[in-house]
């Protein structure tokens, strides 16, 4: 019984990747965190602006540290001492030579899915850094767009209890479409087809379910 689990879900990711790619996206397969967070350095010459989106997934690799380091001139948006200042860098970071950043969800004909507060993200994979490095785990992958509209449903009341924000959602666990201030989910992309004018958005599929 496992092995036929598993090559349903080889069959998935598989189609996924192919779709993907059909859809003008650059895709590349990864075992794990690690070869995912050497390739995305591979990717990024030394010197260039970076800039990071949000992401539990992303927290999970060792790169925000590598980031940060005097080899890389780094929009620094998640240490900043006001709202102001953080807000400031976001809106600059949109100059940036990369953004490397997570997706909410992928759909298994070639699209992904995203959901922001602030919309620095949305704005940046759409047009913003040069190019976009899109790190994620097999479990985002879902059927559709439908069940990646789902899916956000369920990431956003998570991310608003690990950063703290006094939404409805907070208490509940789910969604209640609300009108507070720090709503979670003010803007929500769908990205039907990875060619940009500066290049085609870059995927990084891990075989491993990382992130919410």
């Amino acid at each position: 019984m496992q092995n036929i689990k598993a090559l349903f879900r080889e069959e998935k990711i598989n189609k996924t990747i192919e779709n993907l790619k059909n859809n003008g996206f650059d895709v590349v397969l990864v075992n794990n965190v690690e070869e995912a967070e050497k390739l995305t350095l591979q990717e990024i010459p030394r010197g260039s602006f970076i800039s990071m989106g949000g992401s539990v997934t992303l927290n999970m690799t060792g790169l925000l540290q590598k980031f940060r380091s005097e080899e890389y001139s780094f929009f620094e948006r998640f240490a900043q001492p006001t709202w102001e200042d953080t807000v400031k860098v976001m809106r600059e970071s949109l100059l940036s030579d990369y953004l490397v950043t997570g997706t909410n969800a992928i759909t298994e004909d070639g699209k992904l899915l995203q959901v922001d507060s602030g919309g620095n993200r949305v704005a940046g994979m759409a047009y913003g850094p040069k190019n976009v490095i899109v790190i994620s785990g097999i479990n985002k992958i879902v059927a559709d767009t439908h069940e990646g509209l789902e899916r956000l449903k369920y990431a956003g009341p998570l991310n608003s209890k690990r950063l703290n924000h006094k939404t409805p959602c907070n208490i509940s666990g789910k969604c209640e479409n609300c009108s507070t201030h720090m709503r979670m989910c003010n803007f929500i992309s769908i990205i039907s087809n990875g060619k940009r004018p500066f290049g085609n958005v870059k995927v990084i599929l891990i075989k491993e379910e990382l992130g919410y």
